[in-house]
């Protein structure tokens, strides 16, 4: 039922999606993978106060679940909480220091907060990494380009 649910919050069907996390739920409420997926599914859905509400269940049972750190963290940083996103990429980096997503999930933060430099060396740091990581060499991208726009 997992991979099926996945496979259609893929196929962007996240309300189907949904119903099937909350079958998996119903037989086991502390079914990890349902609880931390259906969560990736809500924000998708821009449902972020939903979505923090699991991951917050997710890191209750597992407090170094890095899924559900980054999760958590990313959510925040859609609601504009940089600051408080980048705390728990920060407890996912302490976890993992050479996780690519939370480099670069960090830099984005950091970079809305204007730190542009220290985004592009977390950038950087992720494609050290994972050399084709899409998220890192776009905003890289991005961040070369608004430097060289400040000079």
């Amino acid at each position: 039922m997992l991979e099926q649910a996945l496979d259609l919050a893929e196929e962007q069907e996240y309300d189907e999606a949904i119903l099937i996390y909350n079958k998996i739920l119903k037989i086991n409420p502390n079914n990890m993978n349902a609880i931390i997926d259906k969560a990736t599914t809500l924000q998708r859905l821009g449902k972020n106060s939903l979505a923090l509400t699991l991951y917050e269940k997710a890191l209750m049972n597992e407090p170094k679940n890095i899924d559900a750190l980054i999760g958590k963290g990313s959510t925040l940083h859609a609601q504009k909480k940089f600051s408080n996103a980048i705390e728990f990429y920060n407890i996912a980096l302490k976890i993992d220091p050479k996780f690519p997503v939370a480099l670069a999930y960090k830099g984005l933060s950091l970079g809305e907060q204007g730190k542009i430099k220290d985004a592009l060396s977390l950038f950087k740091k992720a494609l050290s990494i994972d050399k084709n990581y899409d998220l890192a060499l776009i905003s890289k991208q991005k961040a070369l380009e608004l430097l060289k726009s400040k000079r």
